[in-house]
């Protein structure tokens, strides 16, 4: 059996990762895939009151359970499934729910801070870094806390301002060395989709 192909996309918090991973699936036409979040692999904070859990530097690779995640690809690429842990963005923990994931031949890995561990680099096949502004990112991600992850506004500005910002300059923005195509996300990038998908399907070609 061909080995799965593994893609990281790593980049600043809402620079656009989901939907460039989506124009490259629909550019390839492919729907037979596994896109995990970096995020449910954050480490379980239950045991801690949630005023603790809020003081938690969440864009530190610290803050990410990154060996059960090599576990969880390694196991993927051999074609075991998996059952994966996700995250609540309103307690601030993990869920006491949990994701069983079958193996499929392509596997995308989005998060922040997806490119800055080496076991998980060495087993990827493709790894990508999306860019856009700092103010567009800041945008977007006010917005998307305060929608979809039931944050007040003044809870995103003191969390951007501690630690989205700082951390992003510290560990995020120097992953950018490693990877394979850096996709900016605030100006047109068709080349750069054409690009990756055109290597997706010569590897995929190459292990028929």
């Amino acid at each position: 059996m061909k080995k799965p192909l593994l893609i990281l996309v790593g980049g600043g918090s809402a620079s656009g990762k989901s939907s460039i991973v989506s124009e490259i699936l629909a550019a390839a036409g492919l729907n037979d895939v596994i896109i995990i979040k970096h995020d449910d692999y954050y480490l379980d904070q239950r045991d801690l009151p949630l005023k603790e859990r809020l003081k938690v530097n969440y864009d530190h690779p610290r803050s990410l359970d990154n060996d059960l995640l090599f576990k969880d690809l390694k196991k993927l690429l051999a074609y075991q499934p998996i059952d994966k842990p996700v995250y609540d963005f309103e307690t601030f923990t993990r869920s006491k729910t949990i994701e069983h994931i079958k193996p499929k031949p392509i596997i995308i890995i989005e998060g922040i801070l997806i490119l800055e561990n080496a076991k998980v680099r060495s087993l990827a096949d493709i790894k990508l870094f999306v860019t856009a502004d700092e103010d567009t990112r800041f945008i977007r991600r006010l917005l998307r806390d305060m929608n979809e992850r039931g944050r007040s506004i003044d809870s995103v500005i003191h969390q951007y301002q501690e630690t989205v910002k700082p951390m992003f300059h510290k560990y995020i923005k120097p992953t950018k060395r490693y990877a394979d195509v850096i996709i900016p996300n605030d100006q047109k990038h068709d080349i750069a989709v054409d690009l990756i998908v055109a290597k997706i399907k010569q590897i995929l070609g190459e292990r028929l």
